[in-house]
């Protein structure tokens, strides 16, 4: 009687998909800060990782991943989900918000 194995193969991928796939960034920081501060996402701007480098080691990253800086209604749809997800209608966050007068 045969034992099953545990399938570890990665899902097949055709070579240099992830290289097609449009990375990101959105710089949060200010542009004379020593360190970037930004978020990085790959195909989907909504899913970011918030990334801290020096300034030459980002300006490298966003030329080896050919970044695309997010565009202004990229960046105003992901703030208006967080602040669903942060201030939902339903929750005491949500009228504590409201009473703050924010």
């Amino acid at each position: 009687m045969a034992t099953a194995q545990p399938d570890n193969s990665t899902p097949s991928t055709s070579p240099g998909a992830f290289e097609n796939l449009v990375k990101y960034v959105r710089v949060r920081s200010s542009e004379n800060a020593r360190f970037v501060e930004f978020d990085f996402a790959i195909s989907d701007p909504s899913l970011f990782v918030e990334l801290v480098m020096p300034r030459g080691a980002f300006d490298l990253f966003c030329q080896k991943h050919r970044v695309v800086h997010m565009s202004t209604a990229q960046m105003a749809a992901v703030d208006a989900e967080m602040e669903k997800w942060r201030y939902g209608t339903e929750t005491l966050m949500a009228e504590n918000h409201a009473h703050s007068g924010q």
